[in-house]
């Protein structure tokens, strides 16, 4: 079984909009490396509509240029949810029907991790209610952007668990996480608080 992994820049503030405006300035090795190791981890991407996209047009001129990451990028097979495009290019393969079926699905398969970049509306309506991500690794960039669509808005309470943290000096963070269950839930209950 496959695991789903979402990947999501995020400011301090909670916004997740146009990250290629507030993030350039904390990307440096430590970030890339971070970036490599989950894309070449994983045999599959995930889009939602946004996503694919954006990533439709600024990934394919990087393609055949000696760079490994852009080459595998690409190369990725892609999934593409949505219900209004009508077709889609780029290696992917247009998810209509039963999203949430077809995702889970696809989880059943064999083979390496699939990876999701960004988080948004397939997130609030699909993805989340049907517990279908395994790992969120959100990236904490130490701006204020004011402005812009806010992680996870319009999403019940959802409790997750810190799976890990990766410090990107001089100034971002990830957190993984992941949905808590149940008997994590009932155990952190009842276990006594230390002070």
């Amino acid at each position: 079984m496959r695991k789903l992994v979402e990947s999501t820049f995020v400011s301090l503030d909670g916004v997740i909009s146009d990250p290629q405006k507030f993030g350039p300035p904390y990307w440096n090795d430590e970030h890339a490396n971070y970036n490599r190791d989950l894309l070449f981890a994983s045999g599959a991407m995930l889009l939602g509509r946004a996503t694919y996209e954006g990533f439709s047009k600024a990934w394919p001129p990087r393609a055949g240029k000696g760079d490994d990451f852009a080459d595998r990028f690409n190369e990725l097979p892609k999934y593409v949810a949505s219900n209004t495009l009508q077709s889609v290019k780029w290696n992917s393969t247009l998810l209509t029907g039963d999203v949430a079926a077809e995702i889970a699905a696809l989880k059943q398969q064999p083979g390496q991790n699939i990876v999701k970049y960004g988080t948004g509306e397939l997130d609030r309506t699909l993805l989340m209610p049907n517990n279908l991500v395994d790992e969120f690794h959100f990236w904490l960039f130490p701006v204020a952007v004011g402005r812009g669509d806010r992680l996870l808005d319009g999403i019940d309470m959802t409790h997750l668990k810190l799976a890990g943290t990766r410090r990107s000096p001089p100034a971002s963070s990830s957190f993984a996480t992941s949905p808590r269950t149940r008997r994590d839930s009932e155990a952190s209950i009842r276990r006594p608080v230390q002070l």
